[in-house]
Formats: C-alpha cells, structure tokens, sequence
C-alpha cells in the first residue's frame, strides 16, 4: 500500500499468499495506529490553546504518542518494521501519505496518481505501476490540501485545477472532480537537487562533446536560442544546463510559469507569473512579466518555455538588444517550432501580415535545438538546425547537427548525433567575440 513491493519471482504461492497476509496486517496496524496519534494530537492541541507548534516539536509528540499506542495496543514489531509503521504514520499526519517514499526516491522523476488506487512513476525515463494507493479519493485530497495550502492556494469545486510547488522545487498539478472524472489525480514532477551540467548530459548520451562546445560558444557569443521538443523529452534540463554558460558579469532575468529553472550566476533575477485569486482577479501573466522585465535592465532574458502572446515580446527583445536569450516550445521539428512560435505570436492579439511575423521570427531567433525522448527512455538532441533568414515567404533553416537512428538492441536505441558538414553562418560572431572552436566540429565522420 504505501512501498513497492520487492520482486517475487522465486517465491512459491503459499510465499507469495503469506507476504500478502502479512502487509494486509502491517497495514491494518498503521491504520490504528494513525488514528490514535492524531486522536493524541488533537487533544494536545487543544490544551495548547492553539497555540502554533514547530514541525520539529510535532514530529516528537507523533513519536512520543506512537510508542505509547503500541505499548497500549501490544504491538510487538522488530525495530525496522516499528521505524517503517513510524515512518508511514508522520508521513501521513505531516507529510505527503503514501507518495513519500516516492518523493525520496532519486531514482524517480515523474510520480502521476491517477485516483486513490493506482499511482504510476517514471524512472529513467520508462512509465511503471505501483503498489502504492491512498485509502480512498478523501484522503487523497487531503494530501492535495496539505500541498497548495502553504502557499495560499486552494482546489474545491470552484477551483478544481491548480499548479503549485513544493518548497524543494518539484512541480506539482492537481485536477479533481468534476474535471477529473474518475477521482482526484495529482502529477508531481521532480528535478535534481544538483542541476546536471554539460557533463553529466555527455555522460547520458543526451548530446556530443563537439555539441557541448559548440553551444558553449553560441552561449557566449550572444546567439538567441530555442529549445523545442515534446513532453518530458528534457528541455527544461537542457535550458538549465545552457544557462550556466552565460557568464557571471552579466544581468539575467528568468521568467516562468512554475520556478524550475537553477541558474548559479550570481546577478540572477527570478519572477514567477501569478494566477488569479479565488475572485478572478490578480493574475499576472508571462507576457506581462517578460513587458516588465524590458524595465529591469536585462542583459539576457530566460523565458522557461512560451505558450502564448508573450512569444512576440520574446521575439521584439531578442531583436532589440537582449541578444542571447533563451526560451523553450513545444514542437515536434526545428521547423514545427517556427511554425508554433508564429501561431503564438498571432495569439497576443496584434493583427500582424503573416510575412512581418516571420520576418522577426527569422531575424530573432538564430538557433533551434530539437529534444525527443525515446523508446528505451534517453532524451537525446535529435537536432541542432540554424535559422538563416528569409527568402521570398519561407524561413530558411539549414540542419548543423542531426542524430541518426541505427536501430534497437536489447531495447537500446542505436545511434549517435553527428555533424552534417555545413557550417552556421552566424561564425563570424564567435570570431568577433574572440571566441574559438575546434577545426573539425562541423566535419562528418568518417564511416
């Protein structure tokens, strides 16, 4: 109910029926336990006259009320199973419930409840069951209340959709009924306390060495960067990683719709877009943030990922002094990219000729990085194409890099990300940045 279980593929059914037996009881124990403590809880709160209690102290008083129940009750466990039913108990008063040990696993990136009973997560990239299940969809909602409520949130049935974080950073969406048809559902997405550097995607397989200097350069130089791809394919980490190779001396503002982004610079500027309050009102929008940030003296601007009218502003500040801004999309192809960046800029409303849109489209954005994740799990750089600018109505790209797929052994897609031979036309401003790069990055290997 609250763990995976460990494999049993060994073990004999009478086994398999007595593992069984022993977590229904395991189980059946927590639950009394749960509601003693809390029964203890309430009755201490109430001699305090409300008072505010420190999470430390209320962590002691669950400890001090747990062993006086099970000496009540006769429980009898030896020490691990005693600290795991602890576990389990502060979790649930306290924490998270059930997913907590899944929020602890490093292993795990995505966890998706899809209603009370049936709880999914990712890991290395490959989408699994569980064992884990909440009591039923009140108690899931109560975790869901205990998520939004410390940062002045709420979801009922005015407000049955919500976006929050946690304090460690993870992303956290929840829909309830009458949206979500079959119970609550509750998606957290969790990201690496260490943001992982070029290295660590080298060392992943998600891109080359010749690559990582290469962006090192265009970071550098001042070159304005798209990253696209589909979801969980890792733009976002990839966004994170190009980050850290803009230099110290300069002023960077993120803007995004939940805070993901890690930058290490030390003159960074972080602004979160707000949603309207429970009267409708208040909302402050990333096209209104990324407006404002224009004010703020920005030397870079890092948008975590456009979705709508606030495109155009990227684009006008990109144009117009902010060289080597980034941003995220959502898009199947480098060109698909374009093609949404220009939907989305007809979405602010400026009744602009299609041709003028994608002029400044070809004349701000100057490279595009294309992510998807693949069928054995890896997130690799499928693309790496340079927009060259305008001929008649048609952007005109040219592909820099391109991963090529040899095939799947033992589930392993085969292939690797290889230079095309052309060179980017935008070199000039590496070399007027004294920047350099090796003679051979753009050369096709040898077969």
């Amino acid at each position: 109910m609250f763990t995976n279980r460990p494999a049993m593929k060994k073990e004999t059914q009478t086994q398999v029926s007595e593992k069984g037996q022993q977590m229904a009881e395991l189980e059946k124990d927590f639950l009394l336990l749960r509601d003693a403590v809390q029964k203890d809880l309430l009755s201490d709160n109430n001699n305090n006259n409300g008072g505010a209690i420190d999470a430390e102290k209320i962590r002691r008083m669950i400890e001090q009320s747990f062993y006086q129940v099970l000496e009540e009750e006769k429980l009898l466990y030896n020490r691990d199973t005693r600290d795991q039913l602890l576990d389990w108990v502060v979790a649930d008063i306290v924490g998270y419930g059930p997913i907590e040990p899944l929020l602890k696993d490093p292993d795990i990136t995505e966890i998706m409840v899809n209603g009370y009973d049936e709880v999914f997560v990712e890991k290395f990239g490959i989408i699994e069951p569980t064992d884990v299940k909440f009591e039923d969809d009140a108690h899931l909602r109560r975790v869901i209340d205990r998520i939004v409520s410390p940062i002045g949130r709420r979801v009922d049935e005015t407000s049955p959709m919500v976006d929050a974080r946690l304090p460690n950073g993870y992303r956290v969406n929840a829909t309830i009924p009458p949206l979500a048809l079959d119970g609550s559902i509750l998606t957290i997405r969790k990201f690496a306390a260490r943001p992982f550097t070029a290295q660590d995607l080298i060392a992943n397989t998600t891109m080359t060495i010749p690559l990582a200097n290469f962006l090192k350069a265009c970071v550098e130089a001042r070159i304005n960067l798209v990253v696209s791809g589909g979801t969980g394919s890792g733009k976002t980490t990839f966004l994170n990683m190009l980050s850290a190779f803009i230099p110290d001396k300069e002023r960077v503002i993120t803007i995004e719709d939940t805070a993901e982004l890690q930058l290490r610079q030390r003159h960074v500027v972080r602004l979160e877009k707000r949603p309207p309050n429970i009267e409708g009102k208040g909302e402050i929008t990333i096209r209104q943030l990324v407006i404002n940030a224009l004010r703020m003296r920005p030397d870079r601007i890092v948008v975590g990922e456009c979705r709508g009218g606030e495109a155009l502003d990227m684009l006008q500040a990109m144009n117009t002094g902010h060289d080597g801004s980034m941003t995220t999309v959502h898009a199947n192809s480098p060109r698909d990219a374009l093609r949404r960046v220009e939907t989305m800029v007809l979405m602010a409303g400026m009744d602009l000729p299609l041709k003028a849109i994608r002029e400044q489209v070809a004349s701000s954005i100057e490279l595009i990085i294309h992510m998807e994740r693949l069928k054995d799990g890896t997130r690799r750089v499928m693309q790496v194409s340079e927009v060259q600018g305008m001929e008649s109505d048609t952007i005109v790209m040219q592909d820099i890099f391109v991963f090529h797929q040899t095939g799947i052994r033992n589930g392993v897609v085969q292939g690797g990300l290889k230079p095309t031979g052309l060179r980017p036309r935008f070199l000039d401003k590496l070399v007027a940045n004294s920047i350099e790069i090796a003679d051979n990055t753009f050369e096709v290997p040898m077969i």
